[in-house]
Parts: C-alpha cells; sequence; structure tokens
C-alpha cells in the first residue's frame, strides 16, 4: 500500500512542478512525501534516515522562513514619498494574480497618501506582449491616480534591476527620499535585502496573495530563493 501511494504521490508532484503554474514548491513537497514514504519501506535503516534527513531539513527551512514571515507586512510609514511596484507575470496583456494583487494594494497605498508617487517597475519577459510596467502604469491611471505621479521603468528583468533601475529614476528628482516596495508578502524580506546589498534603504508595502495554495507555494520557494541570495551575496 505504501508504494502505492508514494507513486500516487510522486505522480502528483511531477505533474504540479513541471505543469501547474504557481504550484511548483507543493509540487515538490509531494515528491519529497513520495521518497520519505518509500523509504519507510526498509525498516529500521529507513526510519533512521529519514530521521537524519528531517533533522537537517525541517531546522533549516524554519531558520530561513522566520525572517520571511516576520517582513510579510507593511511598515511604510505615512512620510513614504515614492512606493516601487515590483512586476509579475503578464499573461499576454493581462496582469497575472500575482501582478493584479500587488497593483490593488499600490492603488489603496496610493489613495490613501496622496502626495506619494510610484514607479512601476518591470520589463517584459517570455510569453508577454507588452511590458509589465506598462500593463501597471495603464492599471493606475484607470483607477483614477494622476499620470504625473507614475514614473515608468519597462526595463527591469529581476528583482535586483526592478530596485536599481528605479532608484535611478527616484535619485534623478530628489535626494534622500522615503522608498517604500510594494511587493507580494512573500517577497518582501528578499527585496529588502536586495534593496540592501545595492546599499538602499526600504520599507514594505505587503500585498496579500488572494490564493491561498499559491501563497504557501510562494513562502515555500522563498527559502531557495534566500539561500541563492546568500551565495551570491
Amino acid at each position: 500500500m505504501r508504494i502505492i501511494i508514494s507513486a500516487i504521490f510522486f505522480v502528483v508532484g511531477i505533474l504540479l512542478f513541471f505543469f501547474a503554474a504557481g504550484y511548483n514548491m507543493i509540487g515538490l513537497c509531494f515528491v519529497g512525501a513520495a521518497i520519505l514514504l518509500f523509504i519507510s519501506r526498509f525498516g529500521r535503516r529507513g526510519h533512521r534516515l529519514i530521521a537524519i534527513m528531517l533533522a537537517v531539513f525541517v531546522p533549516t527551512l524554519i531558520g530561513l522562513e522566520i525572517p520571511i514571515l516576520r517582513a510579510a507586512r507593511t511598515d511604510a510609514p505615512d512620510t513614504t514619498d515614492y512606493i516601487i511596484v515590483l512586476g509579475a507575470g503578464v499573461n499576454g496583456t493581462t496582469p497575472s494574480l500575482s501582478l493584479l494583487d500587488r497593483l490593488e494594494t499600490a492603488t489603496s497605498f496610493l489613495k490613501a497618501h496622496p502626495s506619494c508617487r510610484a514607479v512601476v517597475s518591470g520589463g517584459q519577459g517570455p510569453g508577454e506582449e507588452v511590458t509589465e510596467a506598462s500593463v501597471m502604469w495603464e492599471y493606475l491611471l484607470r483607477q483614477g491616480i494622476a499620470e504625473d505621479r507614475i514614473l515608468l521603468e519597462d526595463m527591469a528583468t529581476s528583482t535586483e534591476e526592478n530596485l536599481r533601475f528605479s532608484f535611478a529614476l527616484i535619485e534623478k528628482e530628489t535626494t534622500d527620499p522615503v522608498v517604500a516596495v510594494v511587493s507580494s508578502e512573500y517577497h518582501l524580506y528578499r527585496a529588502k535585502y536586495i534593496a540592501e546589498k545595492l546599499g538602499y534603504t526600504v520599507f514594505g508595502v505587503a500585498s496579500p496573495t488572494s490564493n491561498l495554495l499559491i501563497k504557501i507555494n510562494y513562502f515555500l520557494r522563498e527559502a531557495p530563493a534566500m539561500i541563492k541570495a546568500y551565495l551570491l551575496d
């Protein structure tokens, strides 16, 4: 029976990882569960190996996730001069769910802080007919945000470029501004970490991810993403 369940978990995991956008880490969890179930067939030796694997993996994951979870909140002050809205996927010319969540959050913040301006940041990726920044620009205009409150940064292809290129635009207009980053809540810790590496201090405006499973998936994904960021430091 364990072999059958293990096989089912493995197949489900592979399908989620390769064919379900936004569920790749959940797919890896299914694959991991399948492997552990298979190893458990080998009695005491298998259980010992599972215990060792979990003793290494679980504390590492918890250690990585704690700062990610702590940063997943809005701490931008009312004196914020600029928000940098980080791009996410665009399906053709339509914002993805993650990007739509970020835009709704940005709109609310801008309406609540009339003196704050926005930099919409994101280039054109694979499968996107237009730049992410242009989609964000048009969305904010439709929501009643004045055109002179929006700066367009349409070249960035990574979080580091989002921040570097956006600050280049901001620094042309002012010095020593108070800047906050608008991004999905799970992404704020990494965005702040990268900004600090670039020599900038930013606050966060957390965009709640509306799909619970996708939220779980991306919180899990941030752990290996942070390992990569630490290694590249």
